[in-house]
């Protein structure tokens, strides 16, 4: 049986913490910066965490050895 692929768009948005949580890097933060304002500006730069439902989806079909 061959190595299975991973989906690389979804290891280019997706990394997985130790505790087997998903994180990615939030949106809009990349331009049109002038109107947004300075507190969610810096709210964006957190990383995000994706909800518990589609979780089992990422980790097993698009990160297939997550």
């Amino acid at each position: 049986m061959p190595k299975m692929k991973t989906k690389r768009a979804a290891s280019k948005r997706f990394s997985l913490t130790a505790n087997g949580k998903v994180k990615y890097k939030k949106m809009n933060t990349r331009h049109i910066l002038t109107k947004k304002t300075s507190k969610r500006k810096r709210q964006l730069r957190k990383t995000g965490y994706v909800a518990s439902g589609p979780v089992y989806m990422i980790k097993k079909k698009l990160l297939p050895y997550g």
